[in-house]
């Protein structure tokens, strides 16, 4: 996988994590390894204007997705299963997070912000895959799979 991450947003991340983590849920959605992604970190404001320009909503959001090519997950649109062929290779998008929106959101959660970081970055990547949360039907899928796939990180995540 190609994980590219840009950090604009002056707060300091821990980016060997993020890819890391971006690799593990890609490769358990079974995308194939010649597969880009690009992770972009900004600041409130520049949030802000990528969401009012893109959602039309005032302020800044957490995540957004830009996707790029349309592609689904290998068979099963699940966590990739044993022996499931990897999908087509891809360039699948942008992931843009912003940690100062993230660290609220943390604080309130009551955990910390490289968590919800992870979240927000699982999150992403699923929309990239074409997953939303917009029916019922489609926010348990797509948060029933984010849960799976944040349970399998915890089993892998490199210790500090």
């Amino acid at each position: 996988m190609s994980i590219e991450v840009n950090n604009e947003s002056g707060v300091g991340i821990d980016e060997k994590l993020i890819v890391a983590l971006a690799g593990h849920v890609l490769e358990r959605m079974g995308i194939n390894p010649l597969a880009e992604l690009s992770i972009l970190v900004v600041d409130e404001e520049a949030m802000a204007v990528l969401h009012e320009q893109w959602m039309g909503e005032p302020g800044p959001t957490d995540v957004l997705a830009f996707p790029m090519d349309e592609l689904r997950p290998g068979p099963g649109a699940g966590a990739r299963q044993e022996g499931d062929a990897p999908a087509d290779p891809a360039l699948l998008g942008d992931v843009v997070l912003c940690p100062q929106v993230a660290a609220k959101q943390a604080a309130e959660a009551g955990h910390s912000t490289e968590a919800e970081l992870e979240l927000l970055c699982t999150h992403g990547i699923l929309h990239l895959l074409g997953y939303d949360h917009a029916e019922p039907e489609e926010h348990k899928e797509m948060f029933d799979l984010q849960g799976e796939l944040l349970e399998s990180w915890r089993e892998v995540r490199p210790q500090r």
